[in-house]
């Protein structure tokens, strides 16, 4: 920990409540443990579970810092016991909390180098979204090559994040449902098929539709609620649904016959309270099978805004008005 300072800048969540909550504070410079680093953060990733805990929907779990923000890139600069990461290495991590601060502690498994022709911006919107979409799409979800899919939210971080990884991995058909025409064209120029704007068409007509009736064989949703039947219904045989989320919320009246009769599987996984051998183990596979994609450009985050980390407040409000295409970012 030498020349590093005893304090720094830190946002604050003062009460639960909107945005204007959000306050720089000073807090002091965290220390790494065992199996620990210390990175001076460059930029953190702005998601939704950073809404939630502001307005007190979301604690963090046991251990973890109060300081919202769960993704980061920056530099090493201190190691615990047990680490084989040097100072001054360049990463991006997945962190339980504490991301919206000059430094961050975060477990060495859940870090990552932070990508070939990256900027630090760009390396901070990777972890969230892709531990997420590469654990629930692939892992969970077991997308594979000449399969289709259905993504929805398509033009949020995850859904940029899903369209170009299922693009990538040789998904046959790609759909994505969004709120707006712009919408729409940004999930087709990142690779989807067919983007359908959900404020317009119904997604289930469409897909079943343009599948001849047979349905796709993976669904990521984080809408649920409501959807919940509809993603059933236009699952194919044998068909996965994940769910990752609940932005029409966690309960729903739902018809299983077609769960037998099509031999389905409804899966998903939250990310932030598991162990961190667990989310080690998805970066793992995230070094092997996404990290060459985004060496060689391939892939990329989409960045709708990058915002310095006193601004926070403000970048929470984009959050909350779903005008964003991609990732929200704070500059640290």
């Amino acid at each position: 920990m030498a020349n590093l300072p005893d304090t720094m800048t830190a946002i604050e969540i003062t009460k639960p409540g909107e945005p204007d909550v959000l306050k720089p504070g000073m807090r002091p410079v965290p220390k790494p443990g065992q199996g620990e680093v210390l990175i001076e953060v460059a930029a953190a990733g702005v998601n939704r579970p950073d809404v939630m805990q502001r307005k007190g929907m979301y604690p963090p779990p046991p251990g973890a810092s109060d300081i919202p923000g769960l993704e980061i890139a920056g530099h090493v600069v201190a190691v615990g016991p047990g680490v084989r990461l040097n100072i001054g290495d360049a990463v991006t991590a997945l962190v339980a909390g504490g991301g919206y601060a000059q430094y961050c502690v975060a477990p060495e498994p859940q870090c990552l180098r932070v990508p070939h022709g990256f900027s630090m911006e760009e390396a901070a919107a990777l972890p969230e979204t892709f531990f997420t979409v590469w654990h629930n799409l692939f892992e969970r979800g077991a997308l594979a090559r000449g399969e289709s899919v259905l993504i929805h939210g398509g033009s949020s971080g995850i859904g940029t994040a899903a369209i170009q990884l299922a693009r990538e991995f040789g998904a046959k058909e790609i759909f994505a449902t969004a709120g707006s025409a712009e919408k729409c064209q940004a999930c087709a120029r990142l690779g989807a098929t067919r983007a359908i704007d959900y404020k317009k068409e119904d997604f289930a007509a469409v897909v079943k539709a343009a599948t001849g009736n047979r349905g796709v064989d993976v669904v990521l949703d984080m809408v649920a609620g409501d959807y919940l039947q509809r993603n059933l219904d236009l699952l194919a045989m044998d068909g996965r649904l994940v769910i990752i989320a609940f932005l029409h919320g966690t309960k729903a009246e739902l018809d299983f016959n077609g769960v037998l009769r099509k031999r389905l599987t409804i899966t998903g996984s939250g990310l932030r309270p598991r162990p961190v051998a667990e989310k080690g183990a998805i970066a793992d596979g995230l070094r092997s099978h996404v990290w060459p994609l985004l060496d060689a450009g391939r892939v990329r985050p989409a960045i709708d805004k990058v915002f310095p980390l006193a601004e926070a407040a403000a970048a929470h409000r984009l959050m909350e008005s779903s005008a964003h295409i991609g990732k929200i970012v704070l500059k640290v």
